[in-house]
């Protein structure tokens, strides 16, 4: 279904956007349609794309008028499905891919101002140019859009060191729910008068407002680095390892991807190109990284003096350091297909987890253990960001997919429930969308859910703000 607008309606909204800023041949809007793992394909009458705050600010307005919900979108590469509107259609979506400009850098102020259509890997490459860093790094950098990273507060392999996209805002432009425009882009790193508003909208998954401008932290470039592929007996020695590199590096850990054989073989056989570095095969790896901005041999010298101390106590098996930048990249693939990779081969659940850093090797023996109990022949890749304590359990079925089909919520609550019994949560990275929507109020206490109703009620009372996404409507 895509249910019709009203005529002079949608001739509002085609008229806030100008001729290129909306689509309507449900031929051209289909790819808008669509979440990336295919768990939900939704229904619109018609796409606005429009140009700056102003145009998003119009839109609003009509929509709020007429009662008409509406669904932001980026780069729609979200995992939860709170990108694409309801198969029910009646939805408006705005695609913000046009609001794409870098305002400004300010190098000594270690700013930058975007729009939300600036796609990652672009915004990141402007900070090199500046000969500065933006750490948010993510597999989909190349097409992902700021705004939507800090939607959904992404997170990625630089969590560890620099933190997620929160920690990397220092103000935004926001169209409210009544078509009201906040501009909150101040580059301030202390501004202590009142509620520091910017947090309502960031992982708010567009429920709250439209995120369509930021002010970004930007860091200092490290002047060197040292990559490396590291074989350790199993997940408790990769988190004691950790433990010793930060002693010795100090804050120089910038990366600590925990990998499994199963992951990487997985990889090795379905994305071309990659290569495994080892001569023989162990049952887990660490992919590290180290930056610092001293002397450019000072973070190799230190992972090399921490693993060397590490393997004569039986906590490395073995390890690669690369030698180059060609290298190292070699070693990032590796890591970074692995989720084709699983969506090449066929994996069935995947999950966002955290726990603490102290309960991560417990957490995967225990529902590894679970899981197992629960079906025998299962398939399980446990691998991620083991620093900041966010592993993606992945589970396959091994034979009879029907029946792993049938049980996903059954196994799907194994994991879950075994990640809050030791601390943790059940989306660590990529939100709540609709994927997930259900199974907070399992975890969530009633104050804290309140308290989030509360806050959509007072911001959103028509409830027009990506109706159904992280609460239900």
């Amino acid at each position: 279904m895509t249910r019709t607008l009203d005529p002079a309606i949608a001739t509002a909204l085609k008229q806030a956007v100008g001729a290129r800023g909306w689509i309507e041949d449900q031929a051209d809007i289909a790819p808008y349609l669509e979440e990336q793992r295919g768990y939900y394909r939704g229904a619109t009458p018609l796409v606005l794309r429009p140009a700056g705050a102003e145009e998003v600010a119009a839109i609003v307005r009509i929509c709020a008028a007429g009662g008409i919900p509406i669904v932001p979108q980026g780069g729609n590469t979200g995992m939860v499905g709170g990108a694409v509107p309801h198969e029910e259609g009646g939805q408006i979506l705005v695609n913000l891919s046009r609001m794409n400009a870098i305002r400004a850098i300010d190098t000594f102020n270690n700013t930058m101002e975007v729009e939300a259509g600036c796609v990652l890997a672009d915004i990141r490459a402007a900070a090199a140019a500046a000969d500065r860093l933006f750490p948010l790094s993510l597999a989909a950098e190349g097409s992902c859009q700021i705004g939507g990273n800090l939607s959904t507060n992404a997170g990625g392999t630089n969590v560890l060191r620099y933190g997620n996209a929160r920690s990397q805002v220092l103000g935004l432009e926001v169209v409210l729910p009544d078509g009201a425009i906040w501009n909150g882009l101040r580059g301030l790193r202390k501004d202590n008068t009142g509620y520091d508003l910017k947090h309502l909208f960031i992982g708010a998954e567009g429920t709250l407002g439209i995120i369509t401008a930021a002010v970004l932290k930007l860091r200092p470039r490290p002047r060197a680095t040292a990559t490396a592929m590291i074989a350790v007996r199993d997940p408790a020695a990769a988190v004691e390892l950790l433990i010793q590199v930060q002693a010795a590096s100090g804050e120089a850990v910038t990366a600590w991807e925990l990998m499994p054989r199963r992951g990487v073989e997985l990889t090795l056989a379905n994305v071309p190109g990659n290569i495994d570095p080892f001569a023989a095969a162990h049952d887990w790896y660490v992919l590290a990284e180290l930056g610092g901005g001293g002397a450019s041999g000072a973070p190799r010298a230190a992972l090399e003096a921490a693993l060397a101390a590490a393997h004569e106590a039986g906590v490395v098996a073995d390890a690669v350091i690369a030698a180059s930048e060609a290298q190292a990249a070699a070693l990032w693939r590796l890591r970074e297909t692995m989720p084709e990779a699983q969506r090449v081969a066929g994996t069935g659940i995947r999950h966002d987890v955290a726990v603490p850093l102290s309960r991560i090797a417990a957490f995967i023996d225990s529902a590894s253990a679970r899981v197992r109990a629960a079906m025998a022949d299962i398939g399980i890749i446990a691998y991620g960001h083991l620093g900041d304590g966010n592993i993606h359990f992945n589970l396959s079925p091994a034979a009879g997919a029907d029946a792993f089909d049938a049980r996903r919520g059954e196994l799907m609550g194994i994991v879950h429930d075994t990640a809050v019994a030791m601390g943790g949560t059940i989306s660590a990275e990529h939100g709540i969308g609709r994927l997930k929507r259900d199974d907070i109020a399992r975890y969530k206490s009633e104050t804290e859910l309140g308290l989030m109703r509360t806050l959509k009620r007072a911001l959103d009372p028509g409830g027009i703000m990506n109706p159904g996404k992280v609460l239900r409507s």
